[in-house]
């Protein structure tokens, strides 16, 4: 088995003396893992961070075997935002949250979105909400997808400023009124296909919001909780709302 595609760096552990399993997101082979010889060498392990963009090549004897990688960076923004602790969290986060994805399943779209979160890294205006919109699509690309389009309650589209938490749905202010305690806030960038910038109050809410779906559906069942990092970044943005 043989193949090349693009992919971007989700992780990396030890592997033997000198060894490196690699845990990439590519583009038409969905997050697949592969043994790179020397990757945590000095000279390789610098270039296998989280969130690069990586040119690979995978070879294996049959195709349920772990493989080989063979890799060059073609993009380095671990390094380019080392000094920006705030998006190297967001990286941190986005990378641990797409771990959750199905091994070597193909998610185009998702992949797409990841390249272009990361490459809006250095915009703290914008990346943040795109963060916030990539995590809807990962919920809906895996079948729980949230409906915001229209009011759970009534089938009315206008006035929707709260989620069920049960649900996923959203619901409109008359309806939600008696309950508004229960429901969590629905930000007015969630809802539309423009990217457009938020404050850091409806960010935090918006990760509120997806971070309680991805627990509840994936990593509640798979693993118990967020990640780490994922909580971190919600933690941060709630203390600054």
């Amino acid at each position: 088995m043989d193949w090349r595609d693009e992919g971007i760096v989700l992780s990396t552990r030890g592997y033997g003396e000198t060894g490196a399993i690699l845990e990439l997101f590519t583009r038409e082979h969905g997050r697949h893992l592969g043994l790179v010889r020397g990757g945590a060498g000095r000279r390789q392990k610098g270039a296998l961070q989280p969130g690069n963009s990586m040119s690979a090549h995978w070879r294996a004897r049959l195709e349920d075997h772990l493989g080989t990688y063979t890799v060059e960076v073609i993009k380095p923004r671990a390094g380019l935002i080392m000094e920006d602790g705030f998006a190297l969290l967001g990286l941190s986060a986005a990378c641990s949250v797409a771990s959750v994805l199905p091994e070597r399943e193909v998610h185009e779209p998702l992949f797409d979105g990841l390249e272009l979160l990361f490459d809006l890294m250095d915009d703290s205006d914008i990346w943040p909400v795109i963060f916030v919109r990539w995590e809807l699509g990962l919920l809906q690309e895996l079948g729980f997808g949230l409906d915001l389009a229209k009011c759970a309650a009534t089938g009315a589209r206008d006035d929707l400023i709260y989620v069920s938490p049960r649900s996923g749905g959203a619901v409109s202010r008359e309806a939600g009124e008696p309950y508004k305690d229960r429901l969590f806030r629905l930000p007015e960038f969630m809802v539309g296909s423009s990217a457009q910038s938020a404050g850091p109050t409806e960010v935090a809410e918006g990760l509120r919001i997806t971070g309680h779906f991805l627990e509840r559906h994936l990593f509640g069942p798979q693993r118990g909780a967020l990640p780490d990092a994922r909580i971190r970044l919600q933690e941060r943005f709630q203390a600054r709302a």
